[in-house]
């Protein structure tokens, strides 16, 4: 008979419905934390009294064996149990007999399950967090590897202006700094300990919860017996910060996978995260990026599988509340493999300098400062920008770049062209218009290098090794 099942029923549980309710097949990866939480909870019982020292520390013993037992997979773990604590609170029982039964004591499975998920998923952020932090490295180390090389940058996928490589990789730095920033605040609010709540209102066991809390590590205690058990709310916020990173890493894997092309030739990716064709002898496919596209549209699924499913729920615990727990393993999973392949993939990959080199000077990419040097000689702005539309017009026509103009190019414009048309060319070219910027922000090479070293003393400490979340 499942332990959650008392006397009241007059028939046994439908084999059907055993099958349709049990949740151990997904929710078995909490069990370190499960196991975590009951200690604890033993040792507040033991202070307040309900537990005896030899009860709370046969407990512990126990409970430390069936970790172990949970680690080599020789617990047996069976649909007719329901979940992950009721397999480990009826191994307690199989152990210690009655004083297994009254670990329970004090708590509900509502508050227990959502103890577990705060914990699972605050260890998950710290994860997600180094690997976030590894990636900003990973970039931040281009900077130094790709010094001085300049690139076009895009608006509507044509060429804009050209900026440093260097200031390309900060950009995503500044992205992943904006996720590592909304992971920190999801974290906060999932860092509040439900635990003690019991089913719905509270309990006449004198139970200490503050303790508790603190003992775990939490940093506040939920102050509401019947919101704790069916708050969801750092879940689902979870799956949006996971949602964000992927759509990040999705717009990084779509640019690569464009300049990796023949039509780009910007980059050429790690072969060891390439695949073949199986008819095409000489492709090499960026299926590693491709995927991590691709894998983006789960994550934001699993975010609105989250949303739909507390759409509507009334108050306090219901049963639907349990269908939290794939989505959820599922977006950190997701995310957590694509971050382990795309920090080498940076770390490896290589600009193709040549071939960079070879068409920067296409595009007119200069034609923005020239006309900022036509405004800083006192002509409007609306003005400047007609007449350098006018010169890129004249270059196109002669098939040249605007540094190549003559004076008399210049003059076919306008007349007062013709005096500044020497004094202009100091801001044409790539290189004459990136030395040419000048507000923060931007692609001037002293603004980048400060920027590089702002970032290099920020990312200083290096991550520690990461603990399995499976």
């Amino acid at each position: 008979m499942p332990l959650s099942r008392s006397g009241v029923f007059e028939a046994s549980t439908d084999a059907r419905l055993v099958r349709f309710s049990e949740s151990v097949s997904f929710d078995s990866r909490l069990y370190p934390q499960d196991i975590r939480g009951s200690k604890v909870h033993a040792e507040m019982l033991c202070r307040v009294g309900i537990l005896t020292e030899e009860e709370s520390a046969a407990i512990q013993t126990a409970l430390s064996e069936i970790e172990v037992e949970l680690d080599q997979g020789k617990l047996p773990l069976r649909i007719e149990m329901e979940d992950i604590h009721m397999h480990i609170e009826q191994a307690l029982i199989d152990r210690l007999g009655d004083v297994g039964r009254k670990l329970h004591t004090g708590r509900s499975r509502n508050d227990q399950v959502a103890t577990d998920i705060r914990l699972w998923v605050r260890q998950a952020c710290d994860q997600i967090d180094r690997l976030l932090a590894d990636l900003q490295r990973a970039f931040l180390s281009r900077c130094t590897k790709d010094a001085g090389v300049i690139l076009p940058a895009y608006t509507h996928l044509q060429r804009a202006q050209p900026v440093l490589a260097s200031h390309y990789w900060l950009a995503y730095i500044e992205k992943l700094s904006r996720d590592r920033s909304r992971l920190a605040d999801c974290r906060k609010r999932a860092n509040v300990c439900p635990l003690g709540a019991a089913a719905v209102a509270g309990t006449s066991i004198p139970i200490d919860r503050h303790w508790t809390a603190e003992k775990l590590g939490f940093e506040g205690v939920a102050a509401n017996s019947i919101d704790i058990s069916s708050d969801r709310d750092f879940a689902v916020e979870a799956a949006f910060v996971l949602t964000m990173i992927a759509e990040h890493l999705s717009g990084w894997a779509e640019e690569w996978i464009l300049w990796s092309t023949v039509e780009f030739g910007f980059i050429k990716l790690p072969h060891k995260f390439c695949t073949g064709s199986s008819i095409m002898p000489q492709k090499i496919n960026p299926d590693t990026l491709e995927l991590t596209r691709g894998k983006t549209a789960r994550v934001v699924g699993n975010l609105q599988t989250l949303l739909v499913l507390i759409k509507g729920l009334p108050l306090a615990y219901n049963r639907d509340l349990q269908e939290d727990k794939p989505p959820l393993f599922d977006s950190f999973d997701t995310v957590q493999a694509c971050l382990e392949l795309a920090i080498p993939i940076v770390e490896e990959s290589e600009l193709q300098i040549e071939s960079i080199a070879a068409r920067i000077d296409q595009g007119y990419l200069d034609a923005t400062t020239l006309m900022e040097a036509l405004i800083l000689k006192g002509m409007p702005q609306r003005t400047a920008h007609h007449h350098v539309g006018s010169l890129v017009g004249v270059a196109r026509k002669k098939k040249i770049a605007l540094a190549d103009l003559s004076n008399e190019d210049f003059a076919s414009v306008d007349p007062e062209l013709f005096t500044h048309a020497d004094s202009l060319r100091s801001a044409l070219g790539v290189a004459g218009a990136v030395a040419a910027y000048k507000s923060y922000g931007s692609s001037q090479p002293l603004e980048v290098q400060h920027q590089i070293d702002r970032w290099t003393q920020l990312l200083a400490v290096k991550s520690p090794p990461q603990n399995s979340l499976h």
